[in-house]
């Protein structure tokens, strides 16, 4: 479906994409994550034919991904890309938007089409609204809509949730990639959001400076992060040496929820506690190191712990 081959980009005086390569199978749901000016949105820019390579190929079934030197306008036929400026036309329709890929051969088919995808996006009750007077969030949603009207082969979304209100956005999410599996439309998310890609990815894309520095299963990538920094893109990640915990390795990656307190083990001083609706994330203090875990019960700050791992 989808294969780089070494590919590199550069803005002026800053190399952003270095020497990256994959493959992605058609149906496959892959997120890219990683820091701000990683290079995410530079990616999905680079395979949708935004930029010309500076070296390197991006195939699309077989076939080059040409850039601006090669055609004036990406080759949107099988491709779709929803950028996080939404690309609506503000003074038509949200419904005129969300139809404007579809053919006008059969009214009475692009009008159930646009019904169906308006109820995808809980957004049916808007669809002669004109775009203009939507909230940032109700645009992100048409703006999904629109780029799913004619079922492309690929799509690539960039921070596709972002402004979309909490209480919405998981069920949002479910049912958007549930979509997509049931159509096999591969889909490339650039995200900050750790449950778009722990929840429904097949496999994450980890960028650092340009490189991807990780590609694997969401599961093999929280469980076995290849690095500190990988680790903290899922939440507070705390770096403890094994001797600790009578452990062989010389520093261990270790999550909040994998510590406990107990009897014995690592000595901390209690400095502050988060409320997280389903307890608490304790900052403690041992030496002049900070760690952090989680626990049911508000620990009474100044007083002494000691912690062990539950892996």
């Amino acid at each position: 479906m989808l294969s780089a081959k070494q590919i590199n980009f550069s803005y002026p005086n800053l190399h952003v994409v270095k020497n990256v390569n994959f493959d992605i199978a058609q149906g496959e749901n892959v997120s890219i994550i990683g820091e701000s000016g990683c290079g995410k949105s530079t990616l999905l820019k680079l395979i949708f034919g935004i930029y010309d390579l500076d070296s390197g190929e991006l195939l699309f079934n077989q076939q080059r991904v040409k850039g601006p030197k090669s055609a004036l306008l990406p080759e949107t036929k099988f491709v779709k890309y929803l950028a996080q400026d939404f690309g609506l036309m503000p003074y038509i329709t949200v419904a005129e938007n969300v139809g404007k890929y579809l053919s006008n051969q059969d009214k009475t088919l692009k009008s159930d089409r646009i019904r169906g995808l308006l109820n995808l996006v809980d957004m049916t009750e808007y669809a002669d609204q004109k775009a203009q007077f939507l909230s940032g969030g109700q645009q992100q949603r048409i703006a999904l809509a629109m780029v799913l009207a004619a079922e492309p082969k690929l799509l690539l979304l960039d921070e596709p949730f972002s402004q979309i209100d909490v209480f919405r956005t998981n069920s949002l999410r479910r049912r958007i990639f549930s979509y997509l599996k049931s159509k096999a439309i591969t889909c490339i998310v650039a995200t900050h959001d750790r449950n778009d890609a722990l929840g429904f990815a097949d496999r994450i894309l980890v960028m650092k400076d340009g490189e991807i520095v990780q590609n694997d299963t969401p599961t093999e990538v929280f469980n076995n992060p290849a690095s500190p920094y990988v680790a903290s893109l899922f939440g507070d990640v705390n770096l403890i040496r094994g001797s600790y915990f009578n452990r062989i390795e010389d520093m261990l990656l270790v999550y909040p929820h994998q510590l406990k307190v107990a009897a014995s083990g690592l000595k901390v001083k209690i400095v502050a506690n988060y409320f997280q609706g389903d307890g608490y994330l304790v900052e403690a203090s041992y030496g002049n190191q900070i760690v952090y875990f989680k626990s049911k019960i508000k620990m009474p700050p100044e007083s002494m712990a000691f912690l062990s791992l539950q892996f």
